[in-house]
């Protein structure tokens, strides 16, 4: 196995047990950083602070998009936490619009998660951050529209699903798509991959969010990222080594994550 980043984890959402298990069998796996994304404040508390425990985690904070908008207290905080820390935070995420909420109830606003949105990427491009954003099918234009109204291209759309116009714009603008394992056996995704540049293209996990196919009950774990790699290979028919190669560097150039 080829080294390799896992560039979307939750891993406050993990079990401790679990989670230390977990870390202990990085190295083992050959996953040499976790981009640890965050939810709200308490978990970019406990990502920083992991972080300063075990460099091989790199912290992101943010508000995930699909619960209720923060306070003004809370987005206060958060600002305020992201500057403090700005030396060690490596990307403003997770960020982005709620698509599965308005879906179960269509009668939530969009307006204040789209300026709550516009709030956090005026804020990465003041610090010089990418952004890690959960956007998906029409939400990934509106998306769109925000970064290149304020000229934005470090932008990373994780677990990303959506149509063809909105990946022809997405390529054309330089932004990064990351997939998950269920590029193993989801049809939709392997499309994607395809037709996706490869100096594009990072890979996550999302855990602990589990998956099907081969990996039906199983706990997600970094590693399962090998099998996404070996699947990437088999769609661009390329070999397997050069993937490992252009995904790790597309990951430590994009995150910076040298410099940290």
């Amino acid at each position: 196995m080829k080294p390799i980043i896992d560039t979307h984890i939750h891993l406050d959402m993990y079990e401790e047990a679990y989670r230390e298990q977990m870390l202990s069998e990085l190295d083992r796996y050959s996953i040499t950083h976790l981009i640890s994304v965050s939810n709200n404040l308490n978990s970019s508390l406990k990502n920083l602070t992991w972080s300063m425990q075990d460099q091989r985690i790199k912290p992101a904070t943010g508000f995930h998009p699909e619960q209720n908008i923060p306070t003004d207290q809370e987005i206060e905080q958060m600002t305020s936490l992201i500057h403090r820390y700005a030396n060690r935070i490596v990307a403003i995420g997770e960020v982005g619009l709620p698509y599965y909420t308005r879906k179960k109830n269509p009668g939530v606003g969009l307006s204040p998660y789209v300026e709550l949105l516009e709030h956090f990427l005026l804020l990465a491009k003041e610090l010089d951050k990418p952004v890690v954003l959960h956007a998906i099918y029409e939400d990934a234009d509106l998306v769109c529209d925000l970064l290149e109204k304020h000229d934005m291209t470090r932008a990373h759309f994780h677990w990303f699903k959506g149509f063809n116009t909105t990946i022809d714009r997405m390529k054309e603008n330089g932004y990064f798509i990351s997939v998950t394992p269920d590029c193993v056996y989801e049809k939709e995704i392997q499309s994607l991959i395809k037709i996706y540049p490869l100096d594009q293209l990072m890979v996550e996990t999302d855990g602990p969010w589990a998956f099907d196919g081969p990996f039906k009950g199983k706990v997600t774990h970094p590693k399962m990222i090998h099998d996404s790699v070996e699947k990437i290979s088999e769609l661009k028919g390329l070999p397997v080594e050069n993937i490992y190669g252009q995904l790790y560097k597309n990951t430590i150039d994009f995150y910076k994550i040298d410099s940290f």
